[in-house]
C-alpha cells in the first residue's frame, strides 16, 4: 500500500518536474537569443564599408583598447601600456596591446572582412590562448 501511495506521487509530479524543466530550458533560451542574434552583427554594410587600411586597423584596436582596458595605471607612466603595429601579411594586419603587466594581446586583422582573431599571451610564461574575436568596424569613428 505505502509503495503505491509513493508511485502515485511520482506519476503525478514527474509531468510537474518535466514542465519546469522544460521551462528553465525555455527561459535560458529566451534569454540567450538578443546574444545569439547579436553576434556578428555588422553595423556597417558591407557594400557601403571603405577598404580597410593599415592606418584603419590601428585606430580600430586603438579604439577598443582604449574602451576594454584600464589604461589608469599607465597615468603616471605611459610606456607601461601601448598599441603598436605588427607585421603585415597578404591577407592580415598584425596589431598589439600590451598591457602594464606585460601580458600581450595579438590583434589578427583580416584585410577582406575586417574580423579580427584576438590572441593573448604572457611571454614571461610562455602562455598562450585564443581571446575572441570583434568585428574591427565595429570599432572605427565614424566621421559626420
Amino acid at each position: 500500500m505505502i509503495t503505491n501511495i509513493f508511485a502515485k506521487q511520482l506519476t503525478h509530479s514527474a509531468p510537474l518536474a518535466a514542465r519546469e524543466g522544460l521551462g528553465m530550458s525555455l527561459i535560458y533560451f529566451l534569454l540567450a537569443l538578443p546574444l545569439l542574434c547579436s553576434c556578428n552583427k555588422d553595423k556597417t554594410p558591407s557594400s557601403q564599408r571603405p577598404e580597410l587600411t593599415a592606418e584603419m586597423a590601428f585606430e580600430a584596436v586603438n579604439n577598443y583598447c582604449h574602451q576594454a582596458y584600464d589604461w589608469s595605471p599607465a597615468a603616471d607612466n605611459p610606456s607601461l601600456m601601448s598599441v603598436t603595429m605588427g607585421e603585415e601579411t597578404d591577407s592580415t594586419y598584425l596589431v598589439v596591446f600590451r598591457s602594464y603587466t606585460g601580458a600581450l594581446v595579438h590583434f589578427h586583422v583580416s584585410k577582406a572582412s575586417g574580423t579580427t582573431r584576438m590572441v593573448e599571451s604572457v611571454p614571461t610564461l610562455n602562455v598562450e590562448s585564443e581571446a575572441g574575436t570583434l568585428n574591427i568596424y565595429d570599432y572605427l569613428v565614424q566621421e559626420k
